[in-house]
């Protein structure tokens, strides 16, 4: 199992906190750093910023939105980081949600894997380099009865094939993501519902598209806080928890809810909505089980850590991204190098 890091947003006065953290997960041997993006910063800038300023970590979008970009944009992007990198760019795509799509975009949530599917294909197409054709529901290349042509990209990728990782919470996501994509970006992954929650979806899209698990990257993402007080340190991610459980989405359209539902948290689920999205956010995190944050993030001493890492690996996990927690570059870099600790001890390095 390899490590990743994730530097989650860029701002919020950690610009120079991230950046050193990436730096120092690169001297550390960790394989990819990503980098995300919502309604603020832009995850291609961070990317180049990052991959000038490292010398061998693969940089990584967590996620490109798709609403956000065209394809043939996305496959522009993908390209020039390839290149500019020396070929260590992963592409990961995503959705987004209903909120951002239509709030911030302007474009309607709707048939979300339909959407998917085809904006893959085109970016896959267009990495080719051969002149771009396209007949779609929601993209036709060029458009037709106009002065469009079939054009091709000018730019030369590093590699052929750029590694594509999709964002995939919902059981049809995760099948769809295993037929056509080379990795999952996970969220709130627990070890013991792996496999019902993630796994053997992602396994049957890869035994529909005729292949197996070998060679695919289950890469989810999980909190990192090192310390003797378990309780404690999940108390630190009750407000994110709470944030994405009960506030990221509608009511009626939550994807994180779903997921803790699946994990047996029904009740504690609509717990945690309802009092998000009444405005009592406090609650909402109260609200939070302390169960749930334990088994979803990789908190306690460094032994304890280890014994996560190996039961994510028993699961199935590839590449297990770490979100190092801290108030400052100091503590961040200190979970950052516990995590590599870790990892040995696990006898997974």
């Amino acid at each position: 199992m390899r490590l990743g890091i994730n530097l989650g947003y860029w701002g919020a006065g950690m610009d120079g906190d991230n950046l050193a953290v990436a730096q120092e997960a690169d001297r550390l041997g960790y394989d990819v750093c990503w980098a995300a993006e919502a309604y603020g910063s832009d995850a291609p800038t961070v990317l180049s910023w990052v991959a000038a300023q490292t010398e061998r970590i693969d940089v990584g979008s967590a996620i490109l939105q798709i609403p956000a970009r065209q394809p043939t944009m996305t496959a522009m992007t993908a390209a020039t980081l390839d290149s500019l990198s020396g070929g260590r760019f992963r592409l990961g795509l995503g959705v987004s949600g209903p909120q951002v799509s239509e709030g911030w975009y302007g474009v309607t949530f709707d048939k979300p894997l339909a959407r998917t599917r085809e904006y893959v294909e085109i970016v896959r197409r267009a990495m080719t380099r051969e002149r771009l054709t396209y007949e779609g529901e929601h993209w036709t290349l060029p458009l037709p009865g106009g002065p469009g042509k079939p054009i091709k990209l000018t730019v030369h990728p590093e590699r052929e094939r750029i590694p594509l990782y999709i964002a995939a919470i919902g059981p049809k996501n995760l099948e769809q993501t295993g037929e056509i994509a080379d990795g999952a970006l996970l969220i709130f992954p627990s070890a013991d519902h792996l496999e019902d929650t993630a796994i053997r979806h992602i396994r049957a899209g890869r035994e529909k598209a005729g292949k197996t698990m070998e060679g695919f990257d289950v890469c989810p993402t999980v909190p990192l806080a090192v310390g003797d007080d378990v309780q404690a340190l999940a108390d630190m991610f009750r407000p994110y928890t709470a944030l994405y459980v009960g506030g990221m989405g509608s009511r009626r359209q939550n994807f994180y809810n779903r997921l803790a539902q699946r994990m047996g948290y029904e009740k504690e689920a609509a717990e945690i909505q309802d009092k998000y999205l009444s405005g009592d956010k406090t609650g909402a995190a109260a609200a939070v089980p302390h169960e749930l944050i334990d088994s979803t993030a990789l908190l306690g001493t460094v032994d304890r850590i280890a014994d996560r890492m190996r039961a994510y690996a028993a699961a199935g996990v590839t590449t297990l991204t770490l979100a190092p927690a801290g108030f400052t570059r100091e503590e961040r870099l200190i979970a950052l190098r516990a995590g590599t600790e870790a990892l040995e001890r696990a006898g997974l390095a």
